[in-house]
């Protein structure tokens, strides 16, 4: 999903996966892409959390607020809604990105899914990045690469080209 510019212009994510690490002290310094990224946007600010305590994902502020209007929203099964809010919350918090490109990654949230002072995997997928430690990484690789040729006809057949 690319994000709107308030120009009326398309930001572009950035493609591909990211190898980066989380600091002793809970610090995570973005790839290049990812803070040029997140600067087209013009987000400094951040909200950090996890929605299925298995992966991090970093919204930009401007993301957030359309999940927190989403949740606010959805009223075919409210209840759903609004533990996944609480669960987000329970674990996210606001976070900027700093001269240096980085920003703090919540202590729980850091605790919970292992992430201090290891490295983790980046990509951005409907305008969030996405935050894998090397367990959910390895899982996420190894689950894509089985029948991939299978996965690619089935594609190519639907009109990948």
């Amino acid at each position: 999903m690319d994000q709107e510019l308030n120009s009326g212009g398309k930001v572009e994510p950035p493609r591909g996966i990211f190898q980066a690490r989380v600091d002793d002290k809970g610090r995570l310094k973005l790839p290049s892409v990812f803070q040029q990224y997140l600067n087209t946007l013009g987000d400094q600010k951040v909200f950090i959390t996890s929605l299925d305590v298995r992966t991090a994902r970093i919204y930009p502020i401007s993301v957030w607020k359309q999940n927190e209007n989403f949740f606010e929203d959805y009223s075919e099964d409210p209840q759903t809604a609004e533990d996944v809010a609480f669960m987000a919350n329970d674990l996210g918090a606001d976070s900027e990105v700093d001269s240096q490109g980085r920003l703090l990654v919540p202590q729980g949230l850091r605790r919970k899914l292992g992430l201090e002072g290891q490295p983790v995997w980046l990509d951005c997928y409907k305008g969030r990045i996405n935050l894998y430690s090397k367990e959910i990484y390895e899982e996420r690789k190894s689950r894509a690469s089985e029948a991939i040729a299978e996965k690619l006809r089935a594609l190519e057949r639907k009109g990948l080209k």
